[in-house]
């Protein structure tokens, strides 16, 4: 007799496919802190790379590293794939005499007395899970085409045959950007995530310099954890509020004659999904954003001007993000349309203190428009301060509340002045409130008491 399954089972199964892949995504958080402070322990002034490094690898982005000999680019990649155990590592010094034999194999001879040309790729690139190649621009004619296709869709063309490249992960590195040249320009756009490494800065770098760990780094993370967050990527959906300051990124950048292609903006996206994913949500917020200006910029000289033009947009979406906790747009609506009936108000009072003629209908009208000002100003008021006395509990440890939104984050304690910036604009909405009620009424807002020196 065949059982029949249990009510409910086919329920308990989802449950627990859920709990088991939100255990995987905590161990796999877990293990990339412990990454992150091993590779800040041996590479100094690096901290915003690394994250930015181990948050391409896990969205299968390729990065360029741009930057003088001497600065440990090809040092950090062979450590950041160290960290991955059983992944095929692949790197090369590319030139202008570089052949296609060097890169995707020598061509099999076997293969070749049948009239076929294939590529023996084991041990090169096309079979490659990490790579790391130097002097990228470089590359001749022979195998940029060979490089683009790797590079954008992980296909290499042996011969007749398309075959799936099981990439990863590939961080190039160049002393020089690519003089103007076409081939070179859609190499370049394959490389979603950009930057500039300089030398050491810092006195206390050097002083740790010559005491830094060299013993063989743990292999904390695997390739089946990189297939497993982008599997949860696949469930993480980016809200209309982002997608518009995606839109507005573009708008922007283009009225600076600033250009990205289609392609890089969907990468965008792509990696905001994934840092969401990372800090097991299933909805991209806007902290999963701030690492975009690495991925808009053609020329590190242009870096700072897009920076600008990110962190207008990024202020917009996190006012955006918050209006659930502190709506500053509703407020300031309200205090804005009394604020536009303010003389119309005084003329009432004035009329009714000095004995004006009015009509009795004008007068009601006016009556009930003056307890409906005096109602709204003194209930959002009071709200506004509840709200704003709430904000200040949580600016006590602003950087632990961000960190908790994205754990990738570097010095949180510099984004929470953006929160501090919202609670600012909150107070000024609040003493227009009282302003108004004061001028008005000629008395305080009953309630509504707040320090505005803290």
């Amino acid at each position: 007799m065949r059982c029949r399954p249990a009510q409910g089972s086919g329920y308990r199964a989802i449950w627990h496919a859920a709990i088991t892949t939100m255990n995987e995504m905590q161990s796999i958080q877990r293990n990339m802190e412990e990454a992150i402070r091993l590779l800040e322990a041996r590479f100094l002034e690096r901290e915003e790379l690394i994250r930015l490094l181990l948050l391409g690898l896990m969205s299968h982005e390729n990065a360029l590293l741009v930057g003088p000999p001497g600065t440990a680019k090809s040092q950090l990649a062979r450590a950041v794939s160290q960290l991955f155990g059983g992944g095929r590592w692949f790197d090369y010094l590319l030139t202008r005499f570089t052949t296609p034999d060097e890169m995707f194999g020598p061509v099999s001879l076997q293969q070749l007395k049948q009239d076929r040309y294939v590529r023996q790729t084991d041990g090169y690139l096309p079979a490659a899970d990490f790579a790391f190649l130097d002097e990228i621009f470089k590359a001749n004619s022979a195998i940029l085409n060979s490089l683009l296709s790797i590079l954008n869709e992980r296909v290499f063309f042996n011969g007749r045959e398309k075959q799936q490249a099981p990439l990863v992960f590939l961080i190039a590195a160049s002393n020089e950007l690519p003089e103007e040249n076409e081939q070179l320009a859609a190499l370049y756009d394959r490389f979603l995530i950009r930057y500039e490494v300089g030398y050491l800065k810092h006195m206390s770098s050097y002083e740790r310099m010559f005491q830094l760990p060299d013993e063989p780094l743990p292999a904390l993370l695997s390739l089946k954890d990189a297939e497993t967050v982008q599997a949860a990527v696949r469930d993480v959906t980016i809200p209309e509020t982002l997608i518009y300051m995606l839109y507005q990124l573009k708008t922007s950048m283009e009225a600076k004659e600033f250009a990205l292609s289609d392609r890089r903006w969907r990468k965008i996206g792509h990696v905001w999904k994934t840092s969401a994913a990372l800090n097991r949500r299933s909805e991209v917020n806007v902290w999963d954003t701030v690492y975009t200006p690495h991925m808009l910029w053609d020329f590190p000289e242009d870096a700072t001007a897009l920076q600008e033009i990110f962190q207008k947009a990024f202020q917009e979406a996190l006012g955006q993000e918050t209006e659930r906790e502190l709506p500053i747009r509703k407020y300031d609506r309200i205090a804005k349309h009394w604020a536009g009936k303010e003389d119309e108000l005084h003329a009432f009072q004035f009329k009714k203190e000095v004995g004006g003629r009015m009509s009795k209908e004008d007068q009601e009208k006016a009556k009930a428009n003056l307890e409906e000002c005096r109602l709204e100003l003194e209930e959002t008021a009071r709200e506004l301060r509840g709200k704003l006395i709430l904000w200040l509990q949580r600016e006590k440890d602003l950087p632990g509340y961000i960190r908790n939104r994205n754990f990738l984050l570097l010095q949180t304690a510099q984004y929470a002045v953006k929160y501090t910036h919202l609670r600012i604009q909150g107070e000024r909405i609040l003493q227009t409130l009282q302003g108004l009620y004061r001028t008005l009424f000629d008395r305080e807002i009953p309630g509504v008491e707040y320090d505005y020196t803290l």
